[in-house]
């Protein structure tokens, strides 16, 4: 029987980015719609009534969200064939049809081919790798996707398989081969593995690889999970960072705002099919109760008194998503302890509060004392007033570098994906007047300007600010503030990611209650963009650093995904620049003088080249000789990287006292401190950093000052 869904009657409207949904929910009859068809229709009419700049949902968008989906399913073309896709092209229309309330019978026809695709191909690899590789014959193996088109039936399918298989035998082949002969050399008269027995136990390898692999496609991919791939396929393609949210992710994104969760505090690792108790957090409700051990095995889990879950071959990230759960909820865990002995544990769940996500600082001590405060992203607990926040916590750290005396401040942005808009607004007036921090405009609307309205400086003195190409969204609008105002130089990459878009979550159980207490997930739905103080969108173009750092990190940014908005500007607010502005001209010159001559960054540049060069690499060789002359030419070729922070000059960094203290004598976290320290004693990008703060700390003195400092 087909199914009648009815549509909701939902009304719409934005106002300053706010989506307003009135009382009425979707309508129930006799044949009410499931629950892939609600979420369908809200996510239709959301896109539709509530995004910043909605695509017209029609069969060009239709066709657009298939190839991205079917592509999902089957990044590497080893499952589907091309008869498949032939078959499945009259449905890449119906698409827009089904947002509308239509049967979802692109989804259910691809959902049942790709299930039935994997169950064959699950057959295959172990019958390929069964046999011994000819290794002498001379072939070749295309590995990127792009380059290939489906397998034109079963046979072209099981030879791609049978080319995969066989690169990546080779690649364990050569690897164990290399062992041997370094072994061979070591302990001189002990038995010595033939290449044919190192063959079988390569194959063996890849075998158990693909076994995993195929066990975690069917725990992982059942029919909610590609649905939500679907329903992901249709949002991303209305822009890249409207997304849908399945329950367990929706809390996973929350969590990562707060920077903190509610669980059991063991950190866990995955070992073979295994997943393995890390370290156990102090003071977390697994520490209190004593039972979970380092290095036990978690078998099963379950919630309270409900059917466990054998997690065997589950990712960690799967495995965390059962553990974890509401606060002052029993979890049940089967575990396997060293000793071999087998129990069931059950902890009640607690909150954890993650400190690798909170603002840290440190003093680099050299030719100047320097404070260093890292954030890793632009926290904000907006379920508790009294939750953590980054802009009180950044400000708390310029606090304790002032009592110091610190002569400059560099505030490390790279890899800060951003977060809370609040926040940025709040922290930006850490560093200047009252005065426009950003502009931000709604669909259809004139751009509010967020301003500081603090005319206090909590700190005035020499400032800099790292990015690269993972910068983005408020890491993006910080900088490009304090780029305006000329209050800081930024170092980094060429251009940040370029994320100069404001989304909200919506929780959809609120327009559609779920009768039987389940949900239905939320959407993160972009519906405002970002302007400088200067009009210049953040959107596609990012921020332009003053000093420009050689970027190992490239193809991620934003201009790289052909679903992004476009970048356009609005009318400069008015503002009034940094009384002691920045003269990035300098710097800059200074820099690229020292990065010039610099051994360390010629090596990094030279590995940059070989690594664009290695990427361009479309076939690979399957003869064993042919492949162990690429590698070894390739080895060599980036070998030289690891050169690079044997150049570096190692920087005196080292924590404030009272950090020290607040560690106390937790030996999990004062390693990870440890290691947080030791990363950036060689870190030639921050290295350079200092170089430019020292150098913007000269600048920044009055003229008698300077002239005085260059006599001593």
């Amino acid at each position: 029987m087909r199914l009648k869904v009815i549509i909701p009657v939902v009304l719409l409207s934005v106002s300053a980015g706010v989506l307003a949904f009135n009382n009425n929910k979707l309508g129930h009859n006799d044949d009410p719609p499931g629950r892939y068809e609600v979420i369908m229709n809200l996510v239709g009419q959301m896109l539709k009534e509530g995004h910043y700049q909605p695509k017209q949902i029609d069969d060009a968008f239709s066709k657009e969200v298939f190839d991205k989906y079917v592509r999902s399913l089957d990044a590497e073309k080893k499952f589907f064939l091309r008869t498949d896709i032939n078959k499945l092209t009259p449905l890449s229309t119906h698409i827009d049809d089904e947002l509308k309330g239509a049967p979802l019978d692109c989804f259910r026809s691809i959902n049942a081919l790709i299930k039935q695709r994997v169950t064959e191909a699950a057959s295959i690899y172990p019958e390929i790798l069964s046999k011994p590789f000819d290794f002498t014959a001379e072939e070749k193996v295309v590995l990127d996707p792009e380059k290939v088109d489906w397998p034109a039936d079963e046979t072209a399918r099981k030879e791609a398989w049978r080319k995969v298989l066989k690169y990546r035998t080779l690649e364990k082949l050569t690897d164990l081969q290399e062992i041997r002969d370094k072994d061979k050399k070591d302990s001189a008269g002990a038995k010595v593995k033939t290449d044919a027995e190192l063959e079988v136990e390569a194959r063996t390898k890849v075998k158990q690889l693909y076994d995993r692999y195929f066990e975690r496609l069917k725990n992982r991919q059942n029919d909610n999970d590609r649905f939500n791939m679907y329903v992901n396929a249709i949002t991303t393609t209305m822009d890249p960072h409207t997304d849908y949210f399945p329950p367990d992710e929706k809390r996973a994104f929350e969590e990562q705002m707060a920077g903190k969760f509610f669980g059991i505090g063991a950190q866990l690792k995955e070992e073979g099919d295994k997943i393995k108790v890390v370290s156990i957090v102090t003071g977390s409700p697994s520490w209190k109760q004593g039972l979970l051990k380092v290095n036990d095995v978690i078998q099963k889990v379950s919630q309270g008194n409900a059917e466990p879950v054998d997690i065997t071959g589950y990712a960690v990230e799967d495995a965390v998503k059962l553990i974890r759960g509401k606060k002052g909820s029993p979890v049940k865990l089967t575990v396997k302890s060293v000793d071999g002995t087998v129990k069931d544990i059950t902890i009640v769940r607690d909150e954890i509060v993650l400190d690798e996500t909170f603002a840290k600082s440190a003093i680099i001590n050299g030719q100047h004392k320097i404070g260093y405060i890292y954030l890793p992203e632009f926290y904000n607990d907006f379920n508790d007033r009294n939750g953590a926040r980054s802009a009180d916590d950044v400000a708390k750290e310029v606090a304790k570098l002032k009592a110091e005396k610190v002569e400059g401040i560099i505030l490390d942005l790279r890899f800060n994906g951003g977060g809370s808009l609040q926040d940025v607004v709040q922290m930006a007036g850490l560093f200047i007047p009252e005065g426009p921090v950003v502009q931000v405009r709604s669909r259809g609307g004139d751009a509010v300007v967020l301003r500081d309205r603090d005319r206090n400086v909590q700190y005035d003195g020499p400032l800099a600010i790292m990015v690269n190409e993972y910068s983005a969204s408020a890491s993006e609008i910080m900088a490009a503030a304090m780029q305006d105002y000329k209050r800081a130089v930024i170092i980094g990459s060429s251009q940040t990611f370029g994320k100069g878009t404001v989304q909200r979550l919506f929780n959809l159980d609120d327009f559609y209650p779920v009768k039987d207490g389940g949900s239905l997930g939320a959407l993160k739905l972009t519906q405002q963009k970002f302007y400088r103080a200067n009009g210049g969108s953040t959107q596609l173009k990012g921020v332009s650093s003053d000093v420009i750092l050689p970027d190992p990190y490239y193809e991620v940014a934003e201009r790289k995904d052909s679903d992004a908005l476009a970048w356009d500007e609005i009318p400069r607010a008015s503002f009034t620049p940094w009384i002691n502005p920045v003269n990035a001209e300098s710097l800059r010159k200074n820099s690229e003088k020292r990065m010039a001559v610099s051994p360390a960054f010629k090596l990094l540049n030279e590995n940059l080249a070989t690594l664009k060069r290695l990427e361009k690499q479309e076939t690979y060789s399957l003869n064993l000789q042919t492949y162990k002359a690429e590698q070894k030419s390739n080895t060599a070729a980036l070998k030289k990287y690891d050169a690079v922070n044997d150049k570096v000059k190692e920087l005196n960094i080292v924590n404030m006292k009272a950090d020290l203290e607040r560690l106390g004598s937790d030996s999990s976290k004062l390693a990870r401190n440890k290691d947080w320290i030791r990363i950036r004693t060689k870190d030639i990008y921050l290295d350079e950093a200092v170089n430019v703060m020292d150098d913007l700390i000269v600048q920044s003195l009055p003229k008698m000052q300077r002239k005085a400092d260059e006599h001593r």
